[in-house]
């Protein structure tokens, strides 16, 4: 969701003040500009390397995919949907990430340097070692 160079999503400086951020790695949608800010930028700490593989848009929807590598050495693949209004603001990004390994190695890492900030059932705990069913 960032890029590991520090180069930042074009969508960032247009995300609308009540913007939201769904996605595979957080059991529920976070919203707001300056947190959806705070966890692309996060994300982006977490990988070793990202490479985009496509960018295009249909109409107010932007669709993004992109093949990174973790710290932790798994490799991921990332699709996301960028929907922007009327004006051009982003009101919603979607973001799905796989293969699971992957995935659940992103959402408990998120976790370990934002949970308390979010949350601590927001992202994947190891430690606990089930799926929440809220």
């Amino acid at each position: 969701m960032s890029s590991s160079n520090g180069e930042k999503h074009p969508f960032l400086d247009d995300l609308a003040d009540d913007a939201e951020l769904r996605g595979t790695v957080m059991r529920r949608p976070v919203s707001g500009r300056d947190n959806v800010k705070r966890l692309v930028e996060v994300v982006g700490t977490l990988y070793a390397s990202q490479t985009p593989t496509f960018y295009g848009a249909i109409g107010q929807r932007h669709f993004v995919q992109y093949q990174a590598t973790l710290r932790t050495g798994l490799d991921l693949e990332a699709v996301g949907v960028i929907e922007r209004d009327e004006a051009g603001l982003v009101r919603r990004v979607t973001m799905t990430f796989a293969p699971l390994d992957a995935a659940v190695s992103l959402s408990a890492g998120l976790g370990g340097i934002v949970g308390q900030e979010f949350g601590d059932d927001l992202f994947y705990d190891a430690s606990v070692n089930e799926i929440a069913t809220s």
